[in-house]
């Protein structure tokens, strides 16, 4: 399995402040994102994978929805979360 346990604690706790906040809205997003480059990778050897395909966009855009939560909410916490996951917006 690509996401044992303790990854996802050291995700959580890495960006939610602690391993078991796993509400924060930047620990799902950094999850999400984990996620999405996993299935971006499985996609590139695996071009008719469509259920996967699905996925990831179903996936992508629980991260934007979120995203844009936190740029509601506060704009700091937004823009940290970009620069620390490297997304481009």
């Amino acid at each position: 399995m690509y996401l044992t346990k303790e990854k996802k604690a050291d995700l959580f706790k890495k960006h939610g402040g602690d391993a078991k906040n796993t509400g924060s809205a930047e620990g799902q997003i950094a999850l999400f994102t984990h996620r999405i480059n996993h299935l971006t990778g499985h996609l590139k050897k695996n071009r008719k994978d469509f259920n996967t395909e699905r996925s990831l966009v179903s996936l992508v855009g629980k991260r934007r929805s979120l995203l844009d939560y936190l740029k509601k909410k506060d704009i700091e916490r937004y823009r940290a979360i970009v620069k620390e996951l490297g997304l481009r917006k």
